[in-house]
């Protein structure tokens, strides 16, 4: 990485942030301290909810005012010719795209639903840049191309439903250096991004950093990415900064206990500790590790998964999608999303399936859970076929299988309360009254890593990792036999997410749940899983245990997946 040039662009004096409640003001972010160089990428880490982001909301701009304050401090940029103070500055619209422009976390709801794809890109330009409606397509169609996407037309012309999470994240990407800005901030740019496209992203943001010498704001949980991309990183912590320097200094020589934390709190690759460590183990003074399990009680515990019969069978599973129809309305043009898939799932076993960005990991989940229309094979559950269900027994069905969505954000209902989402479940399926109810939800928010607090609050005042808890707690609340994890720890800060899965473990074996987990970690998936399953572009390439798998992979391609592990 290139050494960051002198001069501050971006500083951030004293900075506290208020949010209202009622009519009562919370301080959230308390007198935080940190500036950019000119050139410089520097690294914001911390778990969910630490105030990474809506600090950087703050720095754009995008606080409701009447919802939320900067209650003391300031901050500056620096523009060479003139200092502007973003406190105060009534329009914002002067400085967004040209100066400052940000990568958001979760680019569906960042983007237009109802807006194609390369529109969206080609407005930002318009608005910013003295170009044709012609030259703005070119160039949009450039950029997409920069951001390695597949096939820049078809994503210019996509609805944002239309591509995978990966695939949005990357038009996201395109749009905040569509105008080549002097900060660029990105929050969680990664997040949705599969190893190999990660890594390939992550090059192309340093290289376009160097190459226009922009300051980099990283805001990430994810500290293999922060020691790769950052010259400097600061440690927040409940609104407070608790180291911050040199970026190799702090992973080297971390000096908080929260620190150290946060950087054991990856599953390690080596071998399989019975837990995972947290930051809360951390913070104690008896730290005690976790114990390992041995190969023979591996051994021992597949004699035991694979004795009996499947719990699900999928053969020979495709799903098509009509792309193009003629005048006649006849189909011209299909893509194959599933190229006749099968695969079987024991009683409580974790089946990992991994593969890069569009490779058919979340189709394949949702056809299970028959939310897509199957272009042939079947899907079979305790030996019956899916399609031969009664239709009591298909609603009896969505009991027995849950879900837990990739997108944390668009799948609770922002009207509802967290209180009212745990609770509905088991009011569909009349379970329980309504004080047990209650507690059950009291209980799952606890599970979680929540606690009653929350229980009242709605899905827009909660960070992105903690509206990704309250999915888990809404599939667990039914005690179902098999739960379906579509990239259910990606939107989670590496403590929490050791806590969840460390969870998932423990209902694993307490009420002997079954689980698919889909996941583009490699490292999340190796630790889960008993058996995995590598995709690619519809199809199963490789399959084994864990362990085999990471240690002698078979296909190039899978070897390629293992190597781009940051």
């Amino acid at each position: 990485m290139r050494e960051a040039t002198t001069g501050t662009i971006l500083e951030v004096k004293d900075l506290s942030l208020s949010f209202k409640r009622g009519k009562i003001w919370h301080e959230v972010v308390h007198k935080v301290n940190f500036s950019l160089q000119k050139g410089e990428v520097l690294g914001l880490v911390g778990e969910s909810g630490s105030g990474k982001s809506v600090s950087s909301l703050a720095i754009m701009g995008l606080f409701n005012s009447k919802k939320a304050k900067i209650s003391h401090g300031e901050i500056r940029l620096n523009l060479g010719e003139r200092t502007i103070n973003l406190n105060n500055l009534k329009n914002f619209q002067d400085i967004r795209g040209k100066h400052i422009a940000m990568i958001f976390q979760e680019p569906m709801t960042a983007l237009n639903p109802v807006q194609r794809c390369g529109e969206q890109v080609e407005e930002m330009i318009l608005a910013n840049q003295p170009l044709s409606k012609q030259e703005a397509k070119k160039k949009v169609l450039a950029l997409f191309k920069e951001v390695l996407l597949p096939d820049p037309l078809r994503a210019y012309k996509s609805y944002p439903f239309e591509l995978s999470g990966g695939q949005r994240q990357r038009v996201m990407i395109a749009m905040a250096i569509s105008c080549e800005p002097d900060v660029l901030i990105a929050d969680e740019p990664t997040t949705a991004l599969d190893v190999t496209v990660q890594k390939a992203i992550l090059k192309l943001l340093l290289e376009l950093q160097q190459k226009h010498n922009m300051s980099v704001l990283f805001i990430s949980h994810d500290l293999g990415v922060i020691r790769q991309v950052c010259h400097k990183a600061c440690v927040i912590f409940k609104g407070e900064i608790l180291e911050y320097g040199d970026v190799e200094q702090i992973f080297q020589h971390p000096q908080h206990p929260y620190t150290k934390g946060l950087i054991a709190s990856r599953p390690p690759m080596d071998v399989k500790p019975e837990r995972l460590l947290t930051v809360g183990d951390y913070m104690q003074e008896n730290l005690v590790k976790p114990r390992i399990i041995s190969q023979d009680e591996i051994l021992m515990q597949r004699k035991k998964l694979y004795s009996g019969e499947p719990l699900l069978r999928v053969e020979d599973l495709r799903i098509d999608y009509v792309l193009k129809k003629n005048l006649l309305g006849r189909v011209s043009k299909m893509f194959q999303a599933l190229k006749g898939v099968s695969f079987e799932v024991f009683e409580g076993e974790t089946l990992g399936l991994v593969g890069e960005s569009g490779c058919g990991k979340t189709t394949v989940g949702r056809a299970i859970m028959q939310l897509l229309e199957k272009s042939g094979g079947k899907v079979c559950f305790r030996g019956k076929n899916l399609e031969a269900m009664t239709r009591r027994e298909r609603h009896d069905l969505r009991k027995r299988i849950q879900i837990v969505f990739q997108d944390p954000y668009s799948s609770l209902n922002p009207k509802k309360s967290i209180g009212n989402t745990l609770q509905e479940p088991m009011e569909v399926f009349n379970l329980f009254n309504a004080k047990q109810r209650r507690e059950q939800a009291i209980s799952l928010l606890e599970q979680v890593g929540l606690g009653e607090e929350y229980f009242n609050r709605y899905p827009q005042e909660l960070s992105g990792g903690q509206r990704q808890r309250i999915g888990i707690a809404r599939a667990l609340s039914l005690h179902p036999e098999l739960i379906i994890l579509d990239e259910s720890v990606s939107a989670l800060d590496v403590s929490v997410q050791a806590q969840v899965l460390n969870l998932l473990n423990d209902l694993k074996h307490k009420h002997k749940f079954t689980y698919i987990f889909i996941s583009h970690d490699l490292g999340v998936v190796k630790y889960m899983s008993d058996r995995i399953l590598v995709m690619r572009q519809g199809e199963i390439v490789e399959q084994g245990f864990a362990e085999d798998i990471f240690h002698n992979p078979q296909q190039e391609y899978t070897q390629n997946l293992i190597a781009s592990i940051l």
